[in-house]
Formats: C-alpha cells, sequence, structure tokens
C-alpha cells in the first residue's frame, strides 16, 4: 500500500502548469494534511490545486446517518471552503456515487493527479480501488497517504508477522514506533481562474439535504477543533488525565472525538501536543496522564488495524461461540433502553446526554453497553447501530470495537466482564452529580438513593421515575449461563 508522503520533497517531480484535485472525506482541514500537502508540493507555484468533497448518497442514506451528524460535517465544511478561498483556491462540492463523480470533474478540469488520504473502512477501501482504477484508466496518476492513524494498520504486526488481535502487545510495539511530524498549514493555495461550466454544486443546506437536527451542536470546523486541543494539552487537563477520565460529571477529557472523526484535526498534531505537554510535568502522576491518553489513541488505532484486518467485525461477532449467541431482543426494553428510561439512573442518565448531545463520555459508554448486553441481554448490534446513528463522533472502527469489547464478543482476552450500575455510580458519580444533571426529577433523593440502583418506588412514582425493569443480579447470573452454554462443545 502507498506509504505517507516525506515532508522532505526528496525525488518529488513538480508539475509545473498541471491541475491537481484533493478528494477531501475524512479530513475537513487543511492543517497537518498529507494529500493536500503533497499536492502543493508537486504541482508547485504554476499549477493548480483544487479541493473536493462529494456528498455520497449510500452514506447519506444509510440509516446510520441522521441530522445532527451531517449538521456538524456541513460546519466543518463552510470552515474548510473559507481556508480553501482565503488561501486562493476553492473547495467545489458534487453529489452522486464518488466514482463516477470524481472521474467527471477530473476530466472537466483536465487534472493531472488526484490526492487523497486513505481509510480503513471496508466500504471506504472498496470506493478507493475502484476510484483509483477509473483514474488511472483516464491517465490520470492517484496518490493517497496514511492519515487516519499514526501509524498504518499494515505497518505493524506480530513477531511471527500476523495483525494483532490483543490491545497491549499493540500497545507495546506501536508506542515503540517513530511517529511522523506535522505537516505545516499551507500559506497559499493556487485556484482556477474561473470555475464556471463545471459539474459542481452550492455547498447545500441541511433542508437541502433532507435532514433536519434535533439537538444544540457544540462547535464545529478547524478553528474549534485546534482550540480544544491546546485547551487540553496546555493546561492541567491533560496532566490529570488518568484520574479525571473516568469521572463523568468532570470536564477531564479533550472532547476531541466528533474532531477526529471529521479530520478537523491532525492526528500528528495531536500527537505532536501530547508530546509537548511533557514540560509541563512536574511529578509522577503528570507524566502517568500524559501516558493515559497516548494510551487511548493507541486503542483508537487497535480498533482501526483490526477492522483493516477483519473486516468481518462491521457484519457480526469475532468470536465464533458469540454468532449464534440466544439473544432475548425485547424490543420494549431496548426502547426504555434507548430513551434513557431503565429504572437505572447512571444508565438512564447516560443516554439522556447521548440524546441531547450526540456524545457519551466513554466511561458511561462502557456502563450502557454492558446493561444492554448483559442485563438486558440484546444484541449488542442493536446499541451498535443506535450509538452511530446519535454519536457525533460515530465511527465503525471505535464503536465497533467497544461494542464487541462490551458484549463478551470481541478480540479481549479476558472477555468476560459484566458492569454493576449500581457499583460503577459509586466509583464514578460519588455525589451523584452526572445523574441529578441528566435525570433532574431525582433532585431531592439522597446520594446513597441515587446510587443504590434501587430507589423507593414511591419516591420513582412521585417523580415519574421508572422502576427498575429487570433485576441486575438475576440477569447476570442468566447472561453467564447462556454465555457458558455457549462454550460448551
Amino acid at each position: 500500500m502507498p506509504q505517507i508522503a516525506s515532508n522532505s520533497g526528496k525525488d518529488r517531480q513538480i508539475l509545473s502548469g498541471q491541475i491537481a484535485l484533493v478528494w477531501h472525506r475524512r479530513d475537513l482541514r487543511v492543517d497537518d494534511h498529507p494529500a493536500l500537502s503533497e499536492a502543493i508540493a508537486q504541482v508547485g507555484d504554476q499549477g493548480c490545486v483544487l479541493g473536493l468533497f462529494i456528498f455520497d448518497p449510500d452514506i447519506l442514506d444509510d440509516g446510520l446517518t441522521e441530522g445532527r451528524k451531517v449538521d456538524f460535517m456541513l460546519g466543518c465544511l463552510r470552515e474548510l471552503q473559507a481556508n480553501y478561498r482565503r488561501l486562493g483556491s476553492e473547495l467545489l462540492f458534487m453529489y452522486g456515487q464518488p466514482v463516477q463523480e470524481i472521474c467527471k470533474l477530473a476530466q472537466a478540469v483536465s487534472a493531472s493527479h488526484v490526492f487523497f488520504n486513505e481509510d480503513v473502512e471496508p466500504l471506504a477501501i472498496k470506493r478507493d480501488r475502484q476510484a483509483t482504477d477509473a483514474l488511472q484508466a483516464l491517465g490520470i496518476k492517484v496518490q493517497s497517504f496514511v492519515d487516519i492513524g499514526l501509524i498504518a494498520p499494515h505497518a505493524i504486526a506480530t513477531q511471527s508477522g500476523e495483525p494483532y488481535k490483543v490491545y497491549t502487545p499493540f500497545w507495546r510495539n506501536w508506542q515503540s514506533k517513530p511517529k511522523p511530524q506535522p505537516f505545516d498549514a499551507p500559506q497559499k493555495i493556487k485556484g482556477l481562474a474561473n470555475y464556471e461550466n463545471l459539474p459542481v454544486m452550492s455547498l447545500p443546506s441541511l433542508r437541502e439535504l433532507k435532514f433536519i437536527n434535533d439537538i444544540a451542536l457544540p462547535k464545529s470546523g478547524e478553528t474549534a477543533a485546534l482550540e480544544l486541543l491546546n485547551k487540553f494539552c496546555d493546561s492541567n487537563s491533560i496532566l490529570r488525565y488518568q484520574t479525571e477520565r473516568d469521572l463523568p460529571a468532570h470536564a477531564g477529557t479533550s472532547n476531541l472525538s466528533p474532531h477526529l472523526r471529521f479530520g478537523t484535526v491532525g492526528i500528528r498534531r495531536v500527537w505532536a501536543a501530547a508530546i509537548a505537554a511533557k514540560q509541563m510535568v512536574r511529578s509522577e502522576e503528570d507524566a502517568t496522564g500524559i501516558t493515559t491518553w497516548k494510551q487511548e489513541l493507541a486503542w483508537r488505532e487497535f480498533y482501526q488495524h483490526v477492522l483493516f484486518y477483519f473486516p468481518e467485525l462491521e457484519s457480526g461477532a469475532y468470536r465464533p461461540q458469540m454468532r449464534n449467541f440466544p439473544w432475548d431482543d425485547d424490543e420494549e426494553k431496548f426502547q426504555a433502553w434507548c430513551e434513557g428510561r431503565t429504572g437505572y439512573p447512571i444508565v438512564d442518565a447516560a443516554m439522556r446526554q447521548l440524546n441531547q448531545t450526540g456524545w457519551m463520555h466513554n466511561r458511561c459508554r462502557m456502563i450502557v453497553a454492558s446493561f444492554l448486553t448483559k442485563d438486558l441481554i440484546i444484541n449488542w448490534q442493536w446499541g451498535e447501530r443506535y450509538f452511530m446513528q446519535k454519536l457525533l463522533d460515530g465511527d465503525l472502527a471505535a464503536n465497533n470495537g467497544g461494542w464487541q469489547w462490551s458484549a463478551s464478543s470481541g478480540m479481549d482476552p479476558k472477555p468476560l466482564r459484566i458492569f454493576n450500575p449500581a457499583s460503577q455510580s459509586r466509583k464514578y458519580d460519588p455525589e451523584g452529580e452526572y445523574i441529578l444533571q441528566w435525570l433532574p426529577e431525582l433532585q431531592g433523593l439522597t446520594t446513597a438513593e441515587l446510587l443504590s440502583g434501587n430507589i423507593p418506588p414511591h419516591q420513582c412514582k412521585k417523580r415519574d421515575y421508572p422502576l427498575p425493569i429487570v433485576d441486575h443480579n438475576l440477569q447476570q447470573q442468566k447472561f453467564k449461563k447462556l454465555y457458558q452454554d455457549c462454550k460448551s462443545p
């Protein structure tokens, strides 16, 4: 596979007078952008570089894409378009099947080159291969670059040359490898003199794409992403990450996940900021905070790695014994889980945070996933789909990996993990702050009642809050029995 372009520019051919297209997908920025940087470097001052984004109806209509996510993406695209114009060029928009559309535009502008950053999702890999073949058949040169992670999935392997299936040895190898430096943001991009008669469209509105958005969005775009990164890494937040990241009532995380999903910040820029934060370290605890954050970045790349090598994960369980697991799949209980009406406060608070903001704290993602699969005994794929619909940071690799970990169907070497909602509440929300933020109807209860997992029935009735829809202890025994039966020959 193509390797990431070198910053050095050695052996680079300058294509004077040529026109290059940079095909944006999950990289909606101009800073730290391998494909854009290399396009500018190769075309030189005499050529033109144009950005392109294609609205793919197969993605927009896949049932997983809701208006909140599209609206956030449109905000990112507006800023990307403004950045192209500020630098002297243009970001063009098309709607349709990507392979057909990019070939149409490449021919219309007489493009000599198309540059893009690679993806790891199965359908994206298939699309990019088809696009590359079609463009090359037209005599257009195509170059692709590693961007979604610091290290390409194919560039890291076990000593026997096999892909990793367990995180810890992956982390040891991954963290020992040198990481690429960020690409500088361009100072100028030369565009065309005339954009008339091209088969392109204006940036569509949310309504024109036939979506509506039901939530207030966080700031989108490259400027917001860099502000979040700097705020997190230039303060004590990254140093306190080890102790603060699991407390959902505290602002202990970077909130960068939607920006990493849409690529409004480059992963090399993120890594460089973490390295620079070392100068603030004054204690072993500070250093641990930075290391823990790096480990979370490695988790992200581990899930990319396994999806790249095991694309079948997209459609089912990794563990064979879990592929025909007898899930209960109760529709009413699933709907109660979706709406945050299970009678378990920490679960309901987390689901309401998701529904109202498009984001959920990571500790809570594990709690609600365990509850759906181990307490309600509902297929993890139902929850995986709901998360992809509602999360602004919904990402196939990370979402699938997290759900399979929680469901005991993935690559976890100790797969049988069951979270007790009450003990999780006591440990990570000891004052009930997070619960009360999202379940204001429970104001007035004692902290002990909030965290017990068993609110008195008269208090539930008074507050129109549901009684627990299942008994945790009974359900975990039932799940364990079903799990052991599936393991038996």
